[in-house]
């Protein structure tokens, strides 16, 4: 229980770092949305669920990989903290970018109305493996869990509960971006969301650099 108070803090800012990093919409947000509203409902789900799996996929090879790297060079925990950091710190410009810009999102069309829901899941796997920033993404938010000595539980526990959160999210994006009204309230409230998000991935960042554990 002990060791459970210890590294609980780092574990749910790690949490909160991917929550808002899901809720901020990218390619795998948008075309859960795009899948939603163009084809069905359905499509949506089953989207939603590949792109979970790719989460859970990029959080397991970054947790063994951190893990490995900082059990054979003491420093790399060091390192990673402070890419991570500035990864953050670049996530914190865009967002208060954005939120300046008059410049709306737009819905990613998902092809292919004649899928199964297999395919679908299968692209939304695909769509979340190939994100370019995904690598960078997760390095930023298993740092900020893992401090120096930790057990290897803790790496599994990020896992566990970003995939629920990947799972959740999106699949609640599937369901509420059937409507058109949804799209239409999150372009209104766009630019205070994108300012909230900026204020928090600047902390974070902050907090990874100055971060002596």
């Amino acid at each position: 229980m002990d060791q459970l108070s210890l590294y609980l803090p780092g574990i749910l800012l790690a949490y909160s770092a991917f929550l808002l990093a899901i809720i901020s919409p990218g390619p795998n947000v948008l075309a859960v949305m795009g899948a939603s509203m163009s084809i069905s409902r359905t499509a949506g789900l089953a989207l939603a669920f590949g792109v979970a799996a790719g989460s859970l996929a990029w959080a397991t090879l970054t947790v063994l990989g951190l893990s490995a790297i900082v059990a054979a060079y003491s420093a790399a925990l060091t390192v990673i903290k402070v890419a991570g950091g500035l990864y953050l710190l670049w996530l914190a410009y865009k967002a208060f970018r954005a939120a300046r810009s008059n410049q709306d999102f737009n819905i990613k069309q998902i092809e292919g109305s004649h899928r199964s829901q297999l395919g679908y899941a299968a692209q939304g796997f695909i769509i979340q493996m190939t994100n370019p920033k995904a690598a960078l993404a997760w390095i930023a938010i298993v740092s900020i869990g893992m401090q120096k000595g930790a057990p290897f539980w803790v790496g599994g526990i990020i896992v566990a509960g970003t995939f629920a959160l990947s799972l959740l999210i999106h699949a609640l994006y599937a369901l509420a971006f059937s409507s058109p009204a949804m799209v239409a309230l999150y372009r209104r409230a766009r630019r205070t969301i994108q300012t909230l998000f900026g204020c928090f991935f600047a902390a974070a960042g902050a907090r990874l650099l100055i971060s002596r554990d």
